[in-house]
């Protein structure tokens, strides 16, 4: 019995590929860090720069509810922020996506489906919610040109003060033992002149090592007072390389010591980014 040959016999092979074109990267909400959407932003500024249309994903604690149409044209649901960012709405939406073992990460296959336009997907959530999404074995591939999901490095938040130091310290334990996650960078928002931000990003790194077997590859420091479409910082600039790096599975395991930065020419932040996300006031 012969079968029509479908309309366009290319979106197979679209669809297949797809996902090696994305750059998933987790975002660890941290709810005592008070300007957590302003890292957002600048991660989103960063990505940019690079030419790359990111979707911001947020599930965080603070974020509004997933629309309840979420499940059924979950396109919808995304807010265009700008020609560089689109932004969903997801607080509680992960865990209508669970499966029998748990994993939850049809919800990213979902989004990428959805979204297609979207080359770095930020998925702004609880250590838990990650765990779900992003473990190790739940459904991912090894090989990161078939799916960026399976090369991904956490995005740790904290700023100077202890509770959430504290907090991402728990946030990287548990996505190291129940996620299988053991490298992770850190955004550390803190002004420029705080003296306890390099004290705090070796005292994670210690811990990590120490208590964990986990790493902290990168850290950056990043003051939220700044605005949001600034040209990002060399150090910003060095750890999004490295995250789009790390997707398409070709970044090194651990930078050098005193790793060299590199010098970009000027840089025209992209209008609006950002202007309409209230999620930066966060």
């Amino acid at each position: 019995m012969s079968h029509p040959m479908p309309l366009d016999q290319a979106d197979g092979l679209r669809r297949l590929f797809a996902s090696a074109r994305v750059c998933f990267v987790p975002v660890v909400s941290n709810p005592n860090v008070a300007f957590g959407g302003v890292m957002l932003e600048r991660l989103c500024t960063a990505f940019a720069e690079h030419g790359k249309h990111t979707l911001v994903i947020d599930a965080g604690e603070r974020a509004n509810e997933a629309s309840e149409m979420a499940l059924l044209d979950l396109a919808e649901c995304i807010e265009p922020l700008s020609g560089q960012v689109s932004y969903l709405a997801a607080r509680g939406l992960p865990l209508r996506f669970v499966d029998a073992a748990g994993s939850t990460a049809s919800l990213l296959r979902a989004v990428t489906d959805a979204a297609p336009h979207c080359d770095v997907v930020l998925v702004h959530a609880s250590a838990s919610e990650l765990c779900r999404l992003f473990a190790r074995g739940a459904g991912l591939s090894t090989d990161g040109h078939a799916d960026g999901r399976a090369n991904c490095r956490p995005l740790l938040m904290a700023d100077d003060r202890p509770a959430s130091v504290t907090h991402a310290y728990a946030a990287m334990k548990l996505l190291t033992q129940r996620a299988g996650l053991v490298v992770h960078d850190l955004l550390l928002g803190c002004a420029p002149q705080s003296p306890r931000a390099e004290r705090i990003a070796m005292q994670i790194a210690t811990c990590a090592d120490d208590f964990l077997g986990a790493v902290l590859r990168d850290w950056v420091r990043i003051d939220p007072a700044c605005d949001a479409t600034e040209a990002p910082t060399i150090e910003l600039r060095r750890l999004v390389r490295e995250q789009l790096a790390t997707a398409l599975g070709t970044a090194p395991q651990a930078l050098p010591a005193h790793a060299p930065y590199v010098e970009y020419p000027p840089y025209a932040a992209p209008q609006h980014t950002g202007a309409a996300a209230s999620w930066a006031h966060h």
